[in-house]
């Protein structure tokens, strides 16, 4: 049966019900339907929980299928199903993917949040309140120098970009303006996909409306003609923008298959921007449950690095525990089988691809957090294999428990639930990556020898006169976003398993002073992604009676 088809006939309860079972009141909700709500901030005051964070990464993706999300909600249920007050915390779904080629962001088979079909698609309208947001500064940038550009911005060196969400090469590079004087002045400009934006981050890291307004105001949306930086304060438009994400800024309520209350709030991809959910809805579900479990996009590389030196110290909270998800699959996948052969055991093959596992618990022990990996169980898998990984893990001195979570949703995961219990309990320090006041460059090195396992970087012509710029403009102890190819450790999206020697390629940066940190962009990696051959959207419909069909 398919995720949709089973989360359509399964029974959600009224969301005011969800609510209660979260500790909320029908007045600290908002309700979008029967199904879906806001939760209303700041929460009154009530009494303390545990405040039990867990942290869910992986593997480098493949095409094989890694089920991050799935594991997510699964480990969830039977943290619920062991009597424990639990709350998820995921990111929304954006557009690009779901109409594209990876697929939406809800989980699959019997652990899955739903509504998925409205969560999927325009879900409470998070998504297009972030690109009128943007977008109307994009056109308040070009009125202000079409009405006679009093602060001397300089066309050639505006860099906000417009937003979609929704994967359009075309945009990537375009020439807006043309038409004559009535129609503005030509310039260069292009487009991002939404979830890349900087106002996505700053809607992900705003800690209330206060914060919001101030990371807003101090985005950097170009320069001047003597070369000094112009923000939306400058521009004196900082409350306009606020205003259009009022509502966006609160977290939204639903629900798993089984019940648990979940918090989806938020959606920055992560291998071009920083890949975690709100501040806000972390926070709020920390406040609300004993344990919480949240996720990083993509593998422990990209993701998980930056929840833990980017998101950890706005939220105040680093993880009490990081699970790291692996499939026998996406390892034989790194250990060079073609995904035509993934069903046919193969030891060898698994046993080399495990190196790619080994990197990452590796560089997430690095942070002085317990880890747990999760066994994401497809049914190819044989004994011989599952039995490996756990004792290839075993090696590493790392648990490593086997879970049914698509076919079983929580009581597939039952013993990985008392795994995440017991790592929970350890008592630990975390520590930081790098220290704060280290330089760009150095916090860039770190990152690359530490997590990535490479040797060195490389900087273009253009990303050293940037980094000698930010120096001069006191923004050169900034946190770093990578902006890297979620593939592989390296910036090549061809080198699988656990390269080593490899040297990392930054191009250029993009400062995002709203969002408090510097984006390095990396090899090829795009801002705004592309369609493949036979995109997703090919194989939707809808039924004369409404029902969604193929979204998954």
């Amino acid at each position: 049966m398919k995720d949709i088809e089973i989360a359509q006939q399964s029974e959600m309860l009224p969301i005011v019900e969800v609510a209660k079972k979260a500790g909320l009141s029908g007045s600290e909700i908002e309700q979008y339907g029967q199904y879906k709500a806001k939760i209303k901030l700041p929460l009154a005051d009530r009494p303390k929980t545990k405040e039990k964070l867990i942290l869910v990464t992986a593997v480098n993706p493949t095409p094989a299928g890694e089920g991050k999300s799935t594991v997510t909600v699964g480990l969830g249920d039977a943290l619920s199903l062991a009597g424990k007050k639990t709350m998820i915390a995921l990111r929304e779904p954006s557009l690009g993917p779901v109409m594209g080629m990876k697929g939406g962001a809800t989980g699959g088979g019997y652990s899955q949040v739903v509504p998925m079909e409205d969560i999927n698609l325009h879900f409470t309208g998070d998504m297009h309140a972030l690109t009128t947001a943007n977008n109307t500064l994009a056109a308040l940038i070009d009125n202000h120098i079409y009405q006679g550009n009093k602060l001397g911005i300089d066309q050639r060196r505006v860099i906000w970009k417009r937003v979609l969400d929704i994967n359009d090469r075309a945009l990537r590079h375009v020439v807006i303006g043309l038409g004559g004087v009535v129609q503005g002045i030509p310039r260069e400009d292009g487009f991002d996909i939404t979830v890349a934006s900087e106002m996505m981050a700053i809607l992900c890291l705003a800690k209330d409306i206060a914060d919001l307004k101030k990371r807003l105001g101090q985005i950097v949306i170009g320069y001047t003609y003597a070369k000094e930086p112009v923000t939306v304060a400058d521009l004196g438009v900082t409350g306009a923008i606020a205003l259009l994400l009022k509502d966006a800024l609160k977290p939204n309520l639903v629900q798993t298959l089984a019940h648990t209350p979940a918090i989806i709030h938020g959606g920055p991809f992560a291998n071009i921007a920083h890949g975690c959910n709100s501040v806000l809805a972390t926070k709020t579900a920390l406040q609300l449950a004993d344990y919480t479990i949240t996720e990083a996009g993509f593998g422990a590389d990209l993701g998980a690095e930056k929840f833990l030196d980017i998101k950890v110290p706005q939220l105040g909270k680093a993880p009490n525990t990081i699970v790291i998800v692996a499939t026998v699959r996406a390892l034989k996948m790194n250990g060079g089988v073609a995904k035509d052969q993934l069903d046919h055991e193969d030891l060898v093959a698994l046993e080399k691809g495990f190196a790619n596992l080994k990197r990452h618990i590796q560089s997430m022990k690095q942070y002085d957090i317990p880890v747990v990996v999760a066994i994401n169980k497809f049914t190819a898998d044989t004994l011989a294999e599952l039995n490996m990984l756990v004792e290839l893990c075993a090696k590493e001195d790392t648990t490593a428990v086997v879970a049914d979570v698509w076919a079983k949703g929580g009581a597939g995961a039952k013993e990985l639930a008392q795994a995440v219990l017991a790592s929970c309990d350890q008592v630990t320090t975390p520590k930081r990556l790098y220290a704060a006041d280290d330089s760009v460059e150095d916090k860039i090195k770190q990152i690359v020898t530490k997590i990535y396992g490479g040797k060195d970087v490389e900087f273009s012509p253009k990303a050293l006169r940037q980094l000698s710029e930010f120096k001069t403009l006191g923004w050169d102890k900034l946190p770093v976003c990578m902006a890297k190819t979620q593939y592989s450790l390296s910036d090549d999206p061809k080198l699988l398993g656990a390269p080593t020697d490899f040297t990392i390629h930054v191009r250029e940066f993009v400062p995002k002073l709203g969002a408090g940190f510097i984006v390095a962009l990396t090899g090829n990696v795009l801002t705004m992604p592309g369609l493949p051959k036979v995109p997703a959207a090919m194989g939707m419909d809808l039924a004369d009676d409404g029902t969604i069909t193929g979204l998954y």
